[in-house]
């Protein structure tokens, strides 16, 4: 029997050796930090009820600076006075061991040490959820907690029922819907665009700046192609973007403006919607969806036309993003509107 293997087989077997390696440091980096995280969880709930819910709690928090001298000399660095009011943060935000268990396997301590930080528990969680699902980095994860993601994306203006609910469904079944998809106003700034430009210099910066387009829409979105030609009767249309959503099960089309949404845009992309329905859904997908992205739009005119009926969102797209206080009272204030407006509706 000939031992010596040839140099393909060896190579195979090196490739599968080394990918049982990789996978065991995996899991093995996954288990300490998910160790690390109930062990820091435990030092905060002591922490606070010990020493900061005493009768004497200034004078707790003064001995919290002799107990992180001493443990840093005895476990090092790792339990500074900051990073042990970090560990109270963290046993304040999730006081449910059994939740702090199943996060800890998903997300890293410093993951924890970002969204923590965010007091308003409901936005807390949409983050929590978005982060597992779309595996963000945590550069991403604080990215899109500047950009305010939250904020922009349409399940914000929900009531609070709708919002547990479709984190819930996207938890527990993978089941996406489109108020956690869909934003308003979209953070365009990446694409670098000069003071005037057209709707092809949108486009073509878009697709030259895809990977970030599809980070700032989601990371299931999934690119299909640009000025699509569609024919309807002898009359030819083009779509100027089309992708697809893995989550959503669909067909995705972006149609760009310059300028201020007009209602004759609807009808335009209502045909594109039927024609995709008619022609380019798969067995098993949900129908098309839209996006109209445009400079500028008139909110109760877009509510009297009821799109989201047909299948059709708008949103303001920024080439330039704000400065932070004003864009957060622009969007607390959309937030109020939209939800004072669907307490009337709920009323009528």
């Amino acid at each position: 029997m000939n031992l010596i293997m040839d140099n393909e087989n060896i190579s195979f077997l090196y490739n599968e050796i080394a990918k049982a390696i990789d996978n065991c440091k995996g899991n093995v980096v996954a288990a300490v930090n998910s160790e690390m995280v109930v062990l820091y969880w435990n030092i905060g709930k002591i922490i606070k009820t010990e020493i900061l819910r005493s009768e004497k709690a200034e004078y707790g928090k003064s001995i919290i600076s002799g107990l992180s001298k001493e443990l840093t000399a005895e476990y090092g660095k790792g339990y500074s006075q900051a990073n042990l009011f970090n560990m109270v943060r963290l046993y304040d935000a999730i006081q449910d061991i059994e939740i702090l268990q199943t996060l800890s396997v998903k997300l890293t301590w410093s993951h924890l040490l970002k969204l923590v930080t965010i007091e308003d528990g409901l936005k807390r969680d949409f983050y929590i959820t978005m982060c597992i699902n779309e595996h963000w980095s945590v550069r991403t994860l604080t990215d899109r907690i500047n950009s305010m993601l939250y904020e922009r994306t349409a399940i914000s203006k929900k009531p609070e029922l709708t919002i547990k609910n479709d984190l819930k469904q996207l938890n527990e079944k993978n089941k996406m819907t489109t108020d956690l998809f869909f934003r308003d106003p979209y953070v365009l700034d990446f694409l670098q665009l000069q003071d005037t430009y057209s709707e092809k210099d949108i486009e073509n910066a878009i697709l030259a700046h895809l990977e970030k387009f599809i980070l700032e829409m989601g990371r299931d979105f999934a690119f299909l192609g640009r000025q699509v030609r569609i024919t309807v009767g002898n009359k030819d249309y083009y779509i100027d973007l089309l992708f697809y959503h893995r989550k959503l099960r669909r067909l995705v089309l972006i149609e760009l403006k310059l300028g201020e949404f007009l209602p004759e845009h609807k009808g335009q992309v209502e045909l594109y919607l039927r024609w995709l329905q008619k022609n380019e859904m798969n067995e098993g997908e949900e129908s098309p969806i839209a996006i109209i992205l445009c400079a500028s739009k008139n909110d109760e005119e877009i509510e009297l036309l009821e799109l989201d009926k047909s299948g059709i969102h708008v949103g303001q797209y920024l080439t330039q993003l704000p400065p932070k206080e004003l864009f957060q009272e622009k969007l607390h204030k959309a937030i109020e509107r939209a939800r004072d407006s669907l307490e009337s509706k709920e009323l009528e």
